[in-house]
């Protein structure tokens, strides 16, 4: 029996504008992959009906953050719609010590910390199929009141202006689709999704101009 340590994962970021699916298609990821370890996230934000602490997020209080921020405790951390978010340094660095690839499911600012702390790191940025679909998701979720939605919207058209800074893009006008090309970029075959690929340059920025 060897007793040499097992090789490293990998670290994956996700990223999405609220209402483009990302939170779903990460959950479908690790439905495929169940040795993909999630790094839960800790947040200011109040629990939502049906989330559970410790599996959605570490729901914690604003002085409990600042406490781990100042700590140097998180590999990234950001404040989104006026909530605090940040992703545990030593959970993910357990679970890459353990051989197992992991995904961060957080905004393009982590992402951006991350990338520069952790060059390694491969990473995913997800669109809508167009804004009106986005908007469309947003109003379907009745959980948002009117000024919320209203705000969500306007922070999407700005985060979407950040998808060149990713290594892959996908567009997720159909579930499967996009879950199946996210497999593959886990699985080291997602050249299609590359950002630097002409064809899927020119449909995105179709998509930002509102042709489709």
């Amino acid at each position: 029996m060897s007793d040499a340590a097992p090789a490293a994962g990998k670290l994956y970021v996700v990223t999405a504008p609220s209402g483009a699916g990302k939170t779903t298609m990460v959950k479908r990821l690790v439905e495929l992959r169940p040795q993909l370890g999630f790094s839960v996230s800790y947040t200011t934000r109040p629990q939502r009906t049906g989330e559970v602490d410790g599996k959605d997020y570490f729901f914690v209080d604003e002085v409990r953050f600042a406490a781990m921020r100042s700590a140097g405790e998180f590999l990234e951390h950001a404040t989104v719609f006026g909530n605090s978010y940040g992703t545990s340094r030593s959970q993910v660095q357990s679970l890459l010590a353990a051989g197992r690839d992991v995904l961060l499911e957080i905004d393009w600012q982590g992402a951006r910390q991350v990338r520069e702390n952790w060059p390694a790191c491969q990473s995913i940025f997800i669109l809508p199929p167009s804004l009106p679909e986005l908007e469309r998701r947003l109003r379907s979720r009745a959980t948002d009141s009117e000024s919320v939605i209203s705000r969500r919207l306007g922070e999407a058209r700005d985060d979407l202006s950040h998808w060149e800074e990713f290594d892959f893009a996908l567009i997720n006008d159909d579930l499967e689709t996009a879950v199946a090309i996210a497999a593959g970029i886990l699985a080291g075959e997602g050249g299609q999704a590359a950002t630097t690929d002409p064809a899927l340059r020119a449909r995105i920025s179709a998509l930002l101009e509102g042709q489709q």
